[in-house]
């Protein structure tokens, strides 16, 4: 949960942004953590870091109905979180009241499981009624392209479900592709692919994003801005990530010795450095959006843009402008670095779609056989309560995403309208659309 509009002195960290300060003058995170799973939560409530949430936040299936968690079902997770909305909407209602001026929600979940997915497709619904005219952001994981490296058989339709609600529930969407943060891992960093060393980088990753956020500067210092300058058209929100130089530990540091704003920059284009498994060979740049972190003089970074202009490393879209935005934050000065400059990049680029096909193409060579459907005929969850026609609109809905996003490479782009009728979907438009928060 995100407050905006807050009074800071220049130079200060904004803790108030994402935590508020209790009567014993500790900060408590304005964080919700659900999972109809409750071992994963018992887990954090358990370790070193349990103790700074608030335990009334905590949602997770203690009950005989929610113990075996969403089975790794999207229509399960779904009828659960209608179940059980109210519970959660009362730890967001309160979390939200105890803000001083609201602006938006974070959450972080995977589409490939049952709760991510699932209860977190329910709640994006649920909650852009309840909260009209507040940003959403979404960190969601995103499945391995290679279906054997997954134990769930119904990954395609758990993903093909939730990609039709990131489209149109949500503000912007940043993309962690599985298969990139695993080859990152092994092949960069040197280090076993774990659950703790995946979810280092994912952190790093999250870190990075909010810095302008947490350490005020010029620019980029609220949601809006940060998501309006990456985000041109309401549909086209998916967003990669680039970051350098990655250090997860004292044992997995990435081989850069010397860092400058030029280095930094030159190397979140490389493709090596994204956290997307697609690249950038094909397609196009809508947007680009570079956070450098360190002591960097604005000279440096307009130096660094003009070599990069020259060099014409970056390819953007006909009919909008080419270049790179840069915001320049301080480091936290509570987290050591080895290095003097590092960077994140986010990036709007036309090529994510290679993402939405490869699930598209998964999901039709599962539902062409039928197989696994009987786990989403249920008349618990309304939607597959006679037929099974939500699939078909789901994939419709992708589709749509994946022609818009080929269009957009297109100098005729702003005059494309698309099999639904045209880009400009007033629903689903920054300045209208609602927030939530969930996860799993």
């Amino acid at each position: 949960m995100l407050e905006g509009d807050v009074d800071a002195n220049e130079g200060i960290d904004r803790k108030d942004v994402f935590f508020y300060q209790a009567d014993d003058d500790r900060y408590i995170p304005r964080a919700l953590l659900i999972d109809l799973e409750p071992n994963v939560l018992n887990t954090i409530q358990s370790s070193d870091y349990g103790g700074i949430y608030n335990n009334e936040n905590f949602f997770k299936g203690n009950t005989a109905e929610l113990t075996g968690g969403a089975g790794n079902s999207w229509a399960k997770g779904y009828h659960l979180a209608d179940e059980n909305f109210d519970a959660v909407m009362e730890m967001l209602d309160r979390e939200a009241d105890g803000s001083d001026s609201l602006e938006g929600f974070v959450m972080c979940h995977s589409i490939a499981g049952g709760t991510g997915s699932g209860m977190g497709s329910y709640i994006l619904e649920r909650l852009n009624d309840h909260y009209p005219k507040k940003i959403i952001q979404t960190y969601s994981v995103f499945p391995s392209e290679n279906l054997d490296d997954s134990v769930v058989v119904v990954q395609p339709y758990n993903s093909m479900l939730t990609l039709k609600r990131l489209t149109l529930h949500a503000d912007s969407v940043v993309v962690l592709d599985n298969s990139a943060l695993t080859t990152l891992a092994t092949d960069r960093l040197k280090v076993n692919p774990s659950m703790d060393n995946m979810n280092s980088i994912v952190s790093t990753v999250m870190a990075a994003s909010t810095t302008t956020l947490r350490y005020p500067s010029y620019m980029n210092n609220d949601l809006i801005g940060l998501v309006s300058c990456l985000v041109p058209t309401p549909r086209c929100h998916f967003l990669m990530t680039g970051y350098t130089p990655l250090t997860i530990s004292s044992d997995s540091v990435e081989g850069v010795r010397k860092t400058s704003v030029l280095d930094v920059m030159t190397r979140l284009l490389q493709p090596k450095n994204l956290m997307l498994s697609t690249g950038t060979k094909n397609g196009c740049y809508i947007s680009i959006l570079n956070i450098i972190q360190g002591d960097v003089d604005p000279s440096q970074v307009h130096d660094s843009l003009n070599r990069l202009r020259q060099r014409k490393l970056a390819r953007f879209i006909p009919w909008g402008p080419a270049n790179i935005q840069v915001s320049l934050s301080r480091k936290s000065s509570y987290v050591k670095s080895s290095n003097r400059v590092s960077g994140l990049m986010l990036a709007n680029h036309t090529n994510i779609r290679s993402l939405f096909i490869s699930i598209r193409k998964q999901y039709d060579a599962l539902k062409g056989k039928g197989a696994y459907l009987h786990k989403y005929n249920t008349k618990e969850c309304s939607l597959f309560e006679e037929t099974h026609e939500e699939f078909n609109h789901c994939r419709q809905v992708v589709t749509d995403l994946i022609d818009e996003y080929e269009a957009a490479e297109r100098e005729d782009y702003m005059n494309w309208s698309g099999s639904s009728g045209g880009h400009t979907d007033t629903n689903n438009s920054i300045s209208t659309r609602g927030a939530n928060v969930g996860g799993g």
